[in-house]
């Protein structure tokens, strides 16, 4: 058995040593990684250099066309069909007078186009190494974005070891929103974990909105709960307008359950509207029901208020007709 994982191993490295960029309009070629990879990515002269690491699981999309030096498009199925995405993504740099001027992360399939400049590709390169790299070129500039985004693509759990460290308070505000963003948009369960934290015991109020953002665009169905704990017990009433806002966009019985609950048992009247809100953004079948409830029952006038007025807004028959029963009474 142990035979087999090490040729097993020995057969990754060996794909990942063949990974090869699909590149146009560059001085192209390639170069082995040995040791330090900071001095490997130097040059004077305007270069591109990257390599490939192997990605999470998930869709990073597999055609589209980058010009390095201007931007990214779709090819509107133009290019070739991959049948298969492949399993790694390609790690870019721009170098100039020695020193990394931006951070780009495409599917590998993606067609580059290198502008004319050349283009350096490192093969073998470890993905600890890039990792440990890429933390070190996190600040909050224009290469954030790049720079997190390629860490959290990174199939490996050193990248969830990074993006948690660069949740931390001890980080810029930018950094930590965007290595919240991407533990949900990325890291599935593990990334999970991280934002459950964050958002029951982080103080800063912006933070905790991230996270519970972040929650939502996460696919694990363990999230889901995580959302409606937000929404009840968050200790400020915008998280938690927040939170309902977005267990609306995910509908079903258990958010809709959740949306009618804080509007009965939330202290604060802005949540309560907030979740009168929320009721309006789901599907009308279920929703403009409950809306006609909170219209017909809810004792606080400013909510009742705003369930008329998310009523009117609906242009459901049903709505409509509820309203003129009760015009029609009070005349």
């Amino acid at each position: 058995m142990r035979t087999f994982a090490v040729l097993l191993a020995a057969a990754s490295c060996a794909l990942a040593q063949n990974w090869q960029p699909n590149v146009t309009n560059a001085l192209f070629k390639t170069r082995p990684f040995s040791g330090d990879l900071a001095a490997q990515l130097r040059s004077t002269a305007p270069t591109w250099l990257g390599y490939a690491v192997k990605a999470v699981p998930g869709d990073h999309g597999n055609q589209c066309h980058c010009r390095l030096e201007g931007g990214w498009e779709n090819d509107g199925g133009k290019g070739p069909v991959q049948l298969e995405a492949p399993a790694a993504v390609a790690v870019l740099f721009r170098v100039a007078g020695d020193a990394v001027q931006k951070v780009q992360a495409h599917p590998l399939s993606c067609q580059l186009d290198g502008g004319g400049l050349p283009f350096v590709w490192l093969t073998g390169v470890p993905a600890g190494a890039s990792i440990a790299y890429l933390e070190k070129l996190v600040r909050p500039d224009d290469n954030l974005e790049g720079a997190v985004l390629a860490i959290s693509l990174h199939d490996d759990p050193l990248a969830d070891t990074v993006l948690e460290r660069l949740t931390r308070p001890s980080q810029p505000e930018k950094v930590r929103e965007r290595a919240i963003f991407w533990l949900g948009a990325s890291r599935g369960a593990r990334g999970v974990q991280i934002l459950a934290n964050l958002r029951a015991n982080d103080p800063g109020e912006q933070i905790r909105d991230k996270a519970v953002f972040a929650l939502f665009i996460n696919k694990q169905p363990e999230a889901f709960p995580l959302l409606m704990q937000a929404a009840k017990t968050d200790p400020s009433g915008h998280v938690r307008g927040q939170a309902l806002f977005w267990l609306a966009q995910r509908a079903g019985l258990r958010a809709s359950a959740a949306i009618v609950d804080a509007i009965r048992d939330d202290p604060d009247t802005e949540v309560k509207k907030r979740a009168v809100f929320a009721l309006s953004q789901l599907p009308k079948d279920e929703g403009v029901p409950k809306l006609i409830d909170v219209a017909r029952t809810q004792k606080n006038p400013a909510v009742r208020k705003q369930a008329f007025f998310w009523l009117g807004q609906s242009g459901d028959l049903r709505a409509l007709q509820f309203i003129q029963q009760v015009l029609e009474k009070q005349d």
